[in-house]
């Protein structure tokens, strides 16, 4: 499949249609919510964070989706094969929430009765702010990480959907974040150290068709004692002109083509995910040990989700041809139905 790389430019002409799809290994393109040409009500914005320390972790995120503001933090426990999440949703943002058009600039600052969540930036990364005192039934969560952010290549790609001209995917993944600082719970702290501590940023902004199912995976962490992580998807919109697939190490992107997703039959965490690419340099199983289920229908909105936390083992091939050897990198892999 060809491999389109992106330049610098706007990612969306006078039309509100992409320039041009393809992917890049930095913030190649400028958003512009006002050239967007949908409307309000279909334009999708979110920054989501997940931070891996070993035997637990943390994902949080804020999204303006147009119809509905979305806050949510999600506190994972591996050990005990548990996940709890605390949310709060507001009617109809569209475009309150000033979600920031890049992923390098602009903060993100959102104070709700049931939860708060800041994620700004500094000199050297990223600092995650939470405080939810309703969390598991009242016992409280609350904490600050800051996420280490060197000069690093991250994926970017630009998505068209087939038929749908105003339509678009626009998506940026920053791997390998070492992450440091504490998160209390009740007066339980749990900390989290650089060398086994990472995290990655899913910031996504786009207009959606209405029906899709994606299959994304990630993890991040240390391969020979230098940072390693990747990302792998597909599933929406018209890859024909980029994949998402990549391989970071020593903060070097490495794009692979095609990977295919292999899923256990019933219960996604009853056994072991396989993953391979097309061109033989990415083959991963995955050992499952909690499945993050999530099933809501609201007749017009519906969502069934399976984000399955567990390790990765097998081989990925760099673009110089040395193999990597991965042996249980924490990670998580999932499969999502939307109809929203």
């Amino acid at each position: 499949m060809a491999q389109i790389e992106l330049g610098a430019g706007d990612l969306l002409d006078r039309r509100g249609r992409l320039t041009e799809p393809g992917w890049a290994r930095r913030e190649a393109r400028r958003y512009s919510r006002a050239a967007v040409a949908a409307s309000p009500l279909r334009i999708k914005e979110w920054d989501y964070y997940c931070v891996l320390a070993g035997d637990y972790g943390l994902a949080a995120v804020v999204a303006d989706n147009g119809y509905m503001g979305f806050l949510s933090v999600t506190w994972l426990d591996l050990l005990a094969r548990s996940a709890v999440s605390e949310s709060a949703i507001t009617p109809f943002p569209l475009g309150r929430m000033a979600m920031p058009q890049s992923a390098d600039a602009g903060d993100i600052v959102q104070d709700h009765t049931r939860l708060k969540l800041a994620f700004r930036h500094t000199p050297h990364g990223r600092r995650l702010t939470v405080d939810c005192p309703g969390f598991m039934k009242g016992r409280g969560l609350r904490g600050e990480l800051d996420l280490a952010q060197p000069p690093m290549d991250r994926m970017m790609i630009a998505t068209p959907f087939a038929g749908a001209p105003k339509a678009f995917y626009y998506n940026q993944k920053i791997n390998c974040m070492a992450v440091a600082g504490e998160v209390v719970i009740g007066d339980q702290p749990y900390v989290f150290e650089r060398d086994r501590a990472f995290g990655v940023l899913d910031w996504g902004r786009g207009v959606w068709t209405y029906h899709n199912v994606w299959y994304w995976g990630s993890a991040s962490g240390l391969a020979d004692g230098a940072p390693f992580g990747f990302n792998i998807g597909y599933g929406f919109g018209d890859t024909s002109a980029a994949s998402e697939n990549m391989v970071f190490y020593k903060g070097v992107a490495h794009k692979l083509d095609k990977v295919t997703f292999r899923l256990p039959q019933g219960d996604y965490d009853s056994a072991p995910w396989s993953f391979s690419s097309n061109d033989g340099r990415f083959e991963m199983t995955f050992q499952p040990i909690l499945d993050r289920a999530d099933s809501s229908d609201f007749k017009i909105i519906r969502s069934i989700a399976h984000q399955v936390f567990g390790r990765f083992s097998g081989t990925a091939t760099l673009d110089d041809g040395d193999v990597l050897t991965i042996d249980g990198l924490l990670g998580f892999a999932e499969r999502v139905e939307n109809a929203w």
